[in-house]
C-alpha cells in the first residue's frame, strides 16, 4: 500500500515541481511558507495522516548558468546528473486518498550550509510545531534512516517508515552470530508473514523485519516502542 502511494506521488510531484522551479528561477519567490499559506486551508487533517518526504533532482543537465544546478545523484536516472535537488514535505490523508504539498527547501549546501537532512528535520520541527497539523507517520526514503533521523522522530513519538540499504548489517540470531548484510538475511515462510526481531548495528533498540518475495526492505517503527517493521 504504501510503494503506491510512493509511485502516485512521484508521478504527481514531478509535475508539481517543475511548476514550482519555473517561477523560483523567475524570482518570484514562491518560497515553502507560501506554499504552505496556499494550501493551509484546503487540507482534510486526520490523526492517521502521514508526512512523506522525498527528493527530486530536476535534470538541468544543458544549463552552466543556473547557481543551483549542480552534480548530484538523481534515483530516476540512477546516476549523478547536474541538476537542482528539491526536498519536498507531503501531507496525506489515507481515508480519502488526497495529498498536499505543504512545504519544499532547494539543495544549496554552498548558500546555506544544510544538508538534505537538516532540511528534512527543518520541516518537520515547523509541521509539529508551527503547522500542527495531526499525523501518524512519517515516510522517507533510504536516505534519511540515520541514527539521528530515526532518534529525532522517536522523540515526536511518531512511526516510521523507510526503506533500509541493503548494507546495512543487522544481526538476527540474539548475538549468537556475527552481524550480517541486510539483504543476505534468510527468511522462512512463516517470517515473510510476521516479520523476525533483529537489532542495527550502532542501534541499541530492538526492530521487527519483514521482507517481501522481491527482497526488499524497508523500516517502519514507533517512537520509544521498541519495535519496528522492514517491508
Amino acid at each position: 500500500m504504501i510503494g503506491k502511494l510512493f509511485n502516485s506521488l512521484a508521478v504527481a510531484l514531478n509535475c508539481c515541481l517543475s511548476s514550482l522551479l519555473y517561477c523560483v528561477l523567475k524570482e518570484e519567490r514562491i518560497t515553502g511558507r507560501l506554499v504552505w499559506d496556499n494550501v493551509a486551508d484546503q487540507i482534510e487533517a486526520t490523526p492517521k495522516g502521514y508526512i512523506v518526504f522525498d527528493d527530486t533532482v530536476l535534470d538541468k543537465n544543458y544549463s552552466h548558468a543556473i547557481e543551483l544546478v549542480r552534480r548530484q545523484y538523481s534515483g530516476n536516472a540512477h546516476q549523478v546528473i547536474k541538476g537542482i535537488g528539491v526536498v519536498t514535505c507531503v501531507y496525506v490523508n489515507p481515508e480519502t486518498d488526497q495529498f498536499w504539498l505543504i512545504d519544499y527547501r532547494l539543495y544549496d549546501p554552498d548558500g546555506d550550509g544544510k544538508s538534505k537532512l537538516d532540511h528534512v528535520q527543518d520541516m518537520l520541527t515547523n509541521v509539529v510545531y508551527h503547522k500542527q497539523l495531526p499525523f501518524q507517520a512519517v515516510l522517507m526514503d533510504t536516505w534519511y534512516a540515520t541514527k539521528n533521523m530515526m532518534l529525532f522522530i522517536e522523540s515526536l513519538q511518531k512511526i516510521y517508515y523507510c526503506p533500509l540499504k541493503d548494507n546495512r548489517h543487522v544481526d538476527d540470531s540474539q548475538g549468537q552470530k556475527p552481524y550480517q548484510r541486510a539483504d543476505s538475511l534468510s527468511w522462512s515462510r512463516g517470517e515473510l508473514k510476521r516479520g523476525k526481531t533483529l537489532k542495527i548495528r550502532t542501534y541499541a533498540k530492538p526492530f521487527i523485519l519483514r521482507s517481501d518475495t522481491r527482497g526488499r526492505v524497508s523500516l517502519l517503527a514507533r517512537g520509544r516502542a521498541n519495535s519496528a517493521i522492514f517491508a
